[in-house]
């Protein structure tokens, strides 16, 4: 459904570093700058990106924004969370784990990036 996501960041490579470290959890390689000081995470199934704010204004976390990342198992989710934190990241919403909904049951953890953005990463139940 996406070609692409991209985030506004206020220091790029502030950002990079986070995402570097909870991307790479995922099994995702390192970013990659472009000549513009953008930074791309390329995988097969889209593209994930960082900007400075092309207005010049500084980058904040839309309200009622989420983006989720997927992933693989409940280690690989509670790895991402550690290393986010660990990263510059900030912790929001519950603790990992479990929660149920109407209609399936789901893996999660939330972060929030050094720049506000708030990210999920995600396992089906």
């Amino acid at each position: 459904m996406f070609s692409h996501i991209m985030v506004g960041a206020n220091s790029i490579e502030e950002s990079k570093k986070f995402y570097d470290a909870v991307l790479g959890t995922l099994g995702h390689g390192e970013g990659t700058l472009d000549e513009k000081g953008r930074c791309f995470y390329f995988t097969d199934k889209g593209i994930f990106a960082l900007t400075k704010p092309i207005n010049g204004e500084e980058a904040s976390g839309g309200n009622g924004l989420t983006i989720g990342f997927a992933a693989r198992s409940t280690d690989e989710i509670d790895a991402w969370h550690k290393a986010g934190l660990e990263n510059g990241g900030t912790d929001c919403e519950e603790p990992p784990g479990w929660r149920e909904g109407a209609t399936m049951k789901l893996y999660l953890a939330y972060l929030r990036d050094p720049a506000g953005n708030k990210i999920c990463a995600l396992l089906r139940g």
